[in-house]
């Protein structure tokens, strides 16, 4: 199967994508190129919302608004009258790292990982914001965390620190929002690209961006690739199932670090992707604090 352009919206680097059932849009950000967009599917209607700094992640508040991981903090935002409010500074102390991946857990906890910027050393971590806004970290010295994402029943993590090139899975206490039991759950070691954003699918299934693999790939529950969607362009960043019935897997892309000569050849980098691949995805929790 091969995704379809639906907006070609050449972010810099397109990320963080969600579907909201509230306005029945999908959401994601450009990192670099500091804005937030949305695509209603039915009406093919886009909107930019330019953002003073970068967009790591983000996700709706259950209460109204976001909650937004910009690079070197996690705040609250109306994006309407561009209000913050500051919640955690996220590793001030760490010159080289920023906010990268991020995901609500099934109880409506934001989960949200690290990356080293400039060199690439294992120095940043994975944080959980529960309701009462309480901080904790759950995985250190990571380098940069991608596919973050919950089973059907929120009782397994998936996470990748991308450059170790494969996806683990960690038991999820629901309760506490504490793991153990890290596995690798999918070696990518003979794909052509690296694991980046992740969604799961109604029947447990892990789908994953490949960074520069030109591809889509779904784990099943036992850990092995039985789906592979193509798409047009070298570097896929993330996927989430949206539409009215969570049947369209939508990819974002990325023309971060891509010349000319590689931007002329595949025009669409950075373009909103789209494929509907026979299965159904599950509907993110909003952050309930």
């Amino acid at each position: 199967m091969q995704a379809e352009l639906v907006l070609n919206c050449q972010n810099h680097h397109g990320e963080g994508i969600f579907w909201n059932a509230e306005d029945s849009c999908v959401w994601w950000t450009d990192i670099e190129g500091k804005s937030i967009w949305s695509l209603n599917p039915e009406t093919s209607q886009s909107r930019e919302y330019p953002m003073k700094e970068r967009v790591c992640c983000f996700a709706p508040r259950q209460s109204g608004g976001l909650i937004i991981a910009f690079a070197d903090r996690i705040s609250f935002f109306d994006l309407n009258n561009q209000r913050e409010q500051i919640i955690e500074q996220f590793e001030p102390h760490k010159l080289e790292t920023r906010l990268n991946d991020g995901r609500t857990d099934r109880q409506g906890r934001f989960i949200l990982g690290g990356f080293n910027e400039v060199s690439g050393a294992a120095t940043s971590s994975v944080i959980r914001l529960d309701h009462d806004l309480t901080v904790t970290e759950l995985i250190s010295n990571i380098s940069c965390a991608n596919s973050t994402c919950f089973s059907p029943d929120g009782t397994t993590m998936y996470f990748a620190d991308t450059p170790e090139n494969e996806i683990v899975a960690y038991d999820y206490d629901t309760n506490s929002g504490s793991i153990a039991n890290k596995r690798v759950h999918c070696s990518f070691a003979n794909e052509p690209g690296f694991p980046d954003g992740s969604c799961v699918d109604a029947e447990g299934g892990v789908w994953n961006a490949e960074w520069e693999g030109r591809r889509v790939v779904r784990v099943d529950l036992n850990g092995n690739i039985d789906q592979v969607i193509d798409v047009p362009v070298w570097k896929p960043t993330c996927c989430a199932f949206g539409g009215p019935n969570l049947d369209t897997l939508f990819i974002t892309t990325s023309r971060l670090m891509s010349d000319e000569k590689a931007l002329a050849k595949e025009p669409e980098s950075g373009g909103l992707f789209a494929v509907k691949p026979g299965l159904q995805g599950v509907l993110d929790t909003p952050f309930c604090g």
